[in-house]
């Protein structure tokens, strides 16, 4: 039982492979320390593969893709002004446009979209839900469509964001109807609609009622006044104290 419970301990996300996010790792007194951000790890975030694979290989100059901002139908902010904005850089930048104006010609990527890119992705289960509920969390406007300023802005706090940003991103998804508080209903949808992506084939396998088991857990440490729901405050203040916690934020790669 004693294993069980380790699996579910309270990371915020599971591991791509349905497998313990911590296993054999930082010991209950040790110091959780942020991993470095290498291009290869960059490259495993499926929205960057995505917008990568659609990059042509002989690709405008920098002033070239300054150009070509005006001529899109949504014009996005300045590659300056972006870069100043993200921890990306220029050449970055560059990258990203190029492959977000190539799936996005007029400059806007849609929910439909996103359900595509993570069926490729995860095609061993269902990503509907997921790809729904992680498109309202890069939707800052709430008007059906992203722009390329906002899903740089979020690709940068998921990738390369402070421990503090990546919890504020991370709270604002579990929280489906934007209310300021995470029910045990919204954390539950969407742990579900990720073991669902993941798919009923991942090994080792995952039981149905992982997903169930793992918000308890997350109440039980997060609920601090036990009202039945976890505030931003109680959410960064219990996340940064549990180093199981602490040690899944660079999952987020695994099923961003």
């Amino acid at each position: 039982m004693q294993a069980n419970e380790k699996a579910v301990d309270g990371g915020l996300l599971p591991d791509a492979n349905g497998k313990d996010p911590n296993p054999g790792g930082a010991t209950e007194g040790s110091k959780w320390q942020r991993p470095r951000l290498s291009r290869r790890s960059l490259m495993k975030c499926c929205l960057v593969k995505w917008i990568i694979a659609s990059t042509s290989p002989q690709g405008p100059d920098s002033s070239d893709s300054d150009l070509e901002l005006s001529m899109v139908r949504h014009q996005p902010e300045g590659l300056d002004q972006l870069q100043a904005q993200t921890q990306f850089t220029r050449k970055e930048l560059q990258s990203l446009y190029r492959g977000f104006k190539n799936e996005c010609p007029s400059g806007l990527v849609d929910e439909e979209t996103f359900k595509t890119i993570y069926s490729q992705f995860f095609p061993q289960g269902d990503a509907t839900t997921y790809a729904h509920f992680l498109f309202n969390a890069f939707d800052m406007d709430r008007n059906g469509s992203i722009r390329f300023e906002d899903f740089v802005l979020g690709l940068s706090v998921l990738l390369r964001g402070s421990v503090t940003e990546k919890l504020r991103w991370a709270f604002n998804l579990y929280d489906i109807n934007k209310d300021g508080y995470i029910t045990k209903e919204e954390m539950l949808a969407i742990m579900t609609s990720i073991y669902d992506m993941m798919g009923r084939y991942t090994l080792p396998s995952v039981r149905d009622d992982s997903p169930f088991e793992h918000v308890e857990k997350f109440f039980q440490k997060m609920d601090r006044n036990r009202d039945g729901v976890v505030t931003l405050d109680e959410f960064i203040e219990t996340c940064q104290k549990d180093e199981n916690i602490m040690a899944s934020m660079q999952l987020f790669e695994n099923v961003i």
